[in-house]
């Protein structure tokens, strides 16, 4: 599968791709998303596991035996199970993030949608998600998914990426104007 998309160039682009080929053929697309939002929740809440994912010195036998036990606990799949087991197994599990990423892209792409990248400054509710995606699907002229990020730092508002744009309606950044306008 080749791609003139960065992320689908590198490593993360190939190892996503094989791996959605893998779910498409056991019809697990949606399951297999699901399962690697599961591992990137996990990765997003521990500080500890995130440094073992990144560590080149924690040896790959270590880095499968503790990811075995914690998707054992989450309840992921065996197919994402085992995917995470042959990269920390090929030394790869530092680009974890970056293969899931690709594998919803890729995914989103096969159900013909595409994916905004959203940081807020506290969770969206239902509602919330309902009104941006249908406001993006307008700009798109495709059905919007979100990759909701929280990032407190942001004080309020929103950042939203869709492709090459981005709509940076933040607080943060409104304050940062006024700052510079007030200096100047």
């Amino acid at each position: 599968m080749a791609t003139n998309e960065p992320l689908m160039a590198g490593v993360a682009g190939r190892y996503a791709s094989a791996l959605f080929e893998l779910a498409t053929e056991q019809k697990q697309t949606t399951e297999v998303e699901a399962d690697l939002g599961k591992v990137q929740a996990l990765i997003d809440e521990s500080a500890d596991l995130r440094r073992m994912v990144r560590s080149p010195v924690i040896p790959a036998a270590e880095q499968t035996q503790a990811l075995t036990v914690l998707l054992g606990k989450v309840g992921t799949g065996p197919l994402v199970t085992n995917f995470m087991k042959l990269i920390a197994s090929n030394r790869r599990l530092f680009a974890v993030g970056d293969m899931i990423k690709a594998y919803r892209a890729i995914a989103a792409k096969a159900r013909g949608e595409v994916t905004a990248e959203v940081a807020t400054a506290h969770p969206l509710t239902d509602a919330q998600s309902q009104a941006l995606k249908d406001m993006l699907k307008g700009e798109a002229g495709k059905d919007v998914s979100l990759a909701v990020k929280v990032d407190p730092s942001l004080l309020g508002g929103l950042v939203v990426k869709l492709g090459s744009r981005m709509i940076d309606n933040s607080l943060k950044t409104k304050l940062g104007a006024m700052k510079v306008a007030l200096k100047g």
